[in-house]
């Protein structure tokens, strides 16, 4: 018989979800402005070199991959994903420091101006390129390849930054140099790696993450104790494709790990429709996080751009479960409850059309506005497009 007190909590969540699913704003959320990078800009590396592709080393693209407030003032770090050419090039990667000054009684209540460029590096000062064939069987802790896709900064000035290709979660100093690699749960890796991203679905891979969908965003806690990675999409063990390789999977799971006691812990995060996949996730206060889910459509196809909020109260630990299924909730396990924060698509915001971006995928909770209120950005990855810019939206609300 189930104990009272996961009847309760599971009543919550499905309550939760049902909200959710009304795509109603679930509180005061306002838009103060919003502002762009060129997508010709270049940015502070000095590189001049030319890559595979023609694109130069320097072009400021993808940076909205992941954004993370500084903790002061209006400035904040961004990463660019793994460059032009998904993995065909050898950008270097990299990420960006950006200052976000937001007033909203100004004419102009958001601007955006970068100020600072720095490339990540391994222990030994050996630069890490987005190039997908740039890994080591032998050897996996030397690849060189890295897909950056979320970060995250400490209070000491260090940085957590989720890579996609491994899934891994690496620690890096302020300059950008590695200090340690976390341990990833086996069940999240692919047993064999591939220059081809189809050649790292099944058959040849049987587990581990969906190939350029592993670790997509990264939440640290306020008092820098605990991670949280979020995977794109559903592990191919967890039902993420079916016999096609087309993904039908809806079971998402994140992933917890106490950076003190090295413990970790794992959550069941369903997505709304298998179509969506996970951007970001971001740290709000215990047990509460924010998580971006989209389609992945642009301008006026676009039919879902939204952030949700997340509550880990009652949910289960599900690191135990080497399989999900494809859908549904597993017996003797409650998910994460989930409601809408907010919907870029919502007509009353006049953000929807064609030109608004497929990829949202950075979200950061900034500094307190003179009024209370919080200030939360949300960007774009163009994905070094250069007929694209680098969008930037920025809200208001007071968080309960």
């Amino acid at each position: 018989m189930l104990n009272q007190r996961y009847c309760w909590g599971l009543i919550a969540s499905l309550m939760a979800n049902l909200i959710a699913g009304t795509h109603c704003q679930a509180q005061s959320i306002s838009l103060v402005g919003r502002a762009s990078l060129s997508p010709t800009a270049t940015d502070l590396s000095g590189e001049t070199a030319l890559q595979e592709d023609g694109t130069p080393q320097n072009q400021l693209g993808g940076l909205g991959s992941g954004i993370a407030w500084l903790g002061t003032g209006d400035r904040y770090v961004m990463i660019p994903d793994r460059g032009p050419g998904d993995g065909a090039t050898s950008y270097r990667c990299r990420f960006q420091v950006v200052e976000i000054p937001v007033d909203p009684a100004a004419s102009e209540p958001v601007k955006v101006r970068l100020v600072g460029t720095h490339f990540l590096t391994n222990d030994k000062g050996v630069n890490y390129v987005g190039r997908s064939t740039q890994f080591n069987t032998s050897q996996p802790s030397n690849s060189l390849r890295m897909d950056p896709e979320g970060i995250r900064a400490t209070k000491s000035g260090s940085y957590f930054i989720a890579d996609e290709y491994g899934p891994s979660v690496r620690h890096f100093d302020g300059s950008g140099k590695l200090i340690q690699v976390l341990p990833t749960p086996k069940k999240y890796e692919i047993q064999f790696p591939s220059g081809s991203p189809e050649q790292e679905l099944p058959p040849r891979n049987l587990s581990g993450r969906q190939a350029n969908r592993g670790w997509e965003g990264l939440a640290l806690s306020g008092d820098d104790r605990k991670l949280f990675a979020i995977l794109q999409s559903p592990l191919i063990q967890d039902g993420g494709l079916n016999a096609q390789n087309k993904r039908v999977g809806t079971n998402v799971r994140i992933w917890e790990h106490d950076l003190v006691t090295s413990k970790s812990r794992e959550f069941l995060y369903q997505l709304e429709d298998k179509s969506h996949g996970c951007s970001e996730i971001e740290w709000v206060s215990p047990n509460r996080l924010l998580v971006i889910e989209r389609d992945g459509k642009p301008g006026s196809e676009a039919k879902a751009k939204r952030v949700y909020d997340i509550d880990l109260t009652h949910a289960t630990d599900i690191s135990s479960l080497e399989k999900l299924p494809s859908t549904g909730i597993p017996a003797g396990v409650q998910p994460v409850a989930k409601r809408l924060f907010l919907d870029l698509l919502a007509p009353e915001l006049g953000l929807a059309g064609d030109q608004f971006p497929e990829k949202i995928e950075g979200i950061a909770l900034g500094p307190v506005l003179p009024d209370g209120r919080r200030v939360v950005v949300i960007a774009s990855d163009n994905d070094f497009k250069k007929d694209e810019p680098t969008e930037f939206y920025v809200f208001a609300t007071k968080l309960d």
